[in-house]
């Protein structure tokens, strides 16, 4: 999790004026969560506010200079902001105002393309953060931009040859392309646009530019009619470049993974080319007894066919948990950082939620503990404290140990320990899994032990992969088109839950009187998904009370009265 930032929809003055004063944004205001940071509050007080002290300075500059610098302090300052109580940087608030003229708008985005450098890890997150909270663009303002791009199959403006640039250029696009949708996304993929991101595919490019035009693609594919003409001018082209790009999936850098990763994802769910096999089928998964959990898993999270590797590339905070639970003993694993950004990875059981647009994952509930680091962050129940170990870099091998004879977890950064944590166990003891959250362009890789680990504890412990069992159908992980196609197959029994159609819908929602639902989804509800309205409890119907509808509050007088 991360902090609230606020989206920046009142009136503010015109100039940057940074102060020590809230932000005039209340806590009543609608605010949306965001875990794009780095290291805790404790830790960067004095930067913060150094900064504001020397923010300053930016009304005295020239118009263009004070966008740049704008936009380098919030980059530098959304670091910081891990708590749903801090205000949202007083730079952040200054672009919004910017943007919300044409003119504006265009100007910071230029900005964006110029000025978030290429080393740091939430450069693209950020990016994708403050145009998700800029008012929407003008389509006078989307053609601007492609022209001032300059944009064509023979290249770009002179002004935006570096990987840095291209990359932020892709970033950009896909966040336009998902936030506009429709007409507007269709308007902005011209053919310039589709022939530049398309061109950039090439093995050639830096792999980042490779990466983030590809996620482009793979965002405006999200709107039907872009999706076809994609399609048409990858199979327009002799060979496929997403083809020779699935090659890099062994590769030692760990830039040519991510795109490996992302170009098998999109030849398997959106660019399929006639005639190559799914990934899935061609793999072989005998020695795999434990993985990801593909029905136990937020909507935008992107899963391997193997089941051991995971990414996110939506602006939300996606979640999942493995496949086998264990409630005694000593058990160990170990995860590949593939990225280095905000990625929350330890330990949940089934009563942890899974709130991934609100910015909750694992260790933002009593029910999960988390490691981080990114931000050198532990989490648990929705607060943090920092950790000793250093900041993750691709490469690395994180390592969690999970003792239900002492009660304690274990976070190995290469080997090296930290002190036990026991905070969770204070709410339960047994039903935990693996589990991870994911901000934006994160990506790692799972052992549960079906091979060697890198750095194993010195004492006795459990390997998931020796205990855990799978049926062959449970070890396949479907490309979505395919899930799709097999859910509309399956007969839903009349009484069973109104959101995963699995178990029976034994629960009614109080005070609101809705019913519809199994006790395993009523828990990760906060809201009424009918009426919108706060959960306060819970209550179990009898088996009668569940063929109510579940539109309307239960009848039962003796469940509670009919709200008003």
């Amino acid at each position: 999790m991360g902090c609230c930032l606020t989206t920046c929809n009142k009136k503010e003055d015109d100039h940057y004026q940074p102060n020590t004063e809230s932000s005039p944004l209340s806590s009543r205001d609608g605010r949306r969560r965001s875990s794009y940071g780095h290291q805790s509050p404790q830790r960067s007080t004095n930067g913060y506010s150094q900064r504001r002290r020397l923010g300053s300075s930016h009304s005295r500059d020239n118009p263009q200079r004070s966008i740049d610098s704008l936009v380098l302090e919030t980059l530098s300052l959304i670091r910081t902001l891990v708590d749903n109580d801090q205000e949202p940087p007083q730079a952040m608030l200054a672009l919004h105002k910017i943007a919300e003229k044409d003119s504006g708008w265009l100007e910071v985005v230029k900005s964006l393309i110029r000025g978030i450098p290429l080393t740091d890890p939430l450069g693209p997150a950020v990016i994708t953060l403050l145009l998700d909270e800029f008012p929407l663009p003008t389509k006078e303002a989307l053609m601007e931009l492609r022209s001032n791009l300059h944009l064509s199959q023979e290249g770009i403006s002179n002004m935006y040859k570096q990987p840095c640039q291209q990359r932020n250029i892709g970033v950009i696009l896909g966040c336009l392309a998902e936030k506009l949708a429709g007409p507007n996304s269709v308007s902005l993929l011209s053919s310039d646009v589709l022939q530049y991101l398309i061109s950039n595919l090439s093995v050639n490019n830096h792999p980042v530019v490779i990466l983030h035009s590809m996620v482009a693609l793979e965002k405006f594919a999200q709107t039907s009619e872009n999706k076809v003409t994609i399609n048409q001018s990858l199979g327009e082209m002799k060979t496929n470049p997403l083809v020779s790009l699935e090659a890099w999936s062994s590769s030692d850098e760990y830039a040519k993974r991510e795109v490996a990763f992302c170009a098998r994802w999109c030849l398997d769910n959106l660019f399929m080319i006639q005639g190559r096999p799914f990934t899935y089928e061609q793999l072989v998964h005998d020695n795999i007894n434990v993985m990801l959990n593909s029905n136990d898993v937020s909507e935008y999270l992107k899963i391997s066919a193997n089941g051991l590797e995971a990414r996110c590339d939506a602006s939300s905070f996606e979640s999942v948990r493995c496949t086998f639970q264990v409630d005694s003993g000593i058990w160990y694993y170990e995860v590949t950082i593939i990225t280095a950004g905000v990625m929350q990875i330890g330990w949940a059981t089934k009563n942890s939620k899974f709130l991934n647009h609100e910015g909750f994952g694992i260790g933002d509930d009593e029910f999960s503990m988390a490691y981080d680091g990114c931000r050198q962050l532990i989490w648990y129940n929705a607060h943090s404290e920092p950790h000793t170990h250093r900041c993750w870099q691709p490469g690395d091998t994180l390592g969690l140990l999970l003792d239900l004879e002492n009660h304690q977890l274990v976070f190995y950064l290469n080997g090296d320990p930290l002190p036990p944590y026991c905070q969770v166990f204070s709410c339960t003891r047994t039903g935990f899994f693996a589990a991870a959250s994911f901000m934006s362009f994160q990506q790692c890789e799972f052992n549960f032990g079906a091979k060697p680990f890198k750095y194993p504890p010195k004492f006795k412990f459990e390997k998931f992969n020796d205990k855990g069992t799978l049926t062959e159908e449970e070890k396949v992980i479907l490309p979505r088109h395919k899930k799709l196609d097999l859910l509309k197959q399956v007969l839903v029994k009349e009484d069973s839950c109104t959101l995963c159609f699995d178990k029976q819908a034994n629960m009614e929602l109080h005070p609101c009187g809705h019913n519809g639902f199994c006790d395993v989804c009523s828990l990760q509800l906060e809201t009424c998904p009918i009426c919108r309205k706060p959960i306060i409890e819970r209550r179990e119907l009898s088996i009668r009370s569940t063929n109510s509808s579940t539109s309307s509050p239960s009848p039962e007088p003796h469940t509670f009265d009919r709200p008003s």
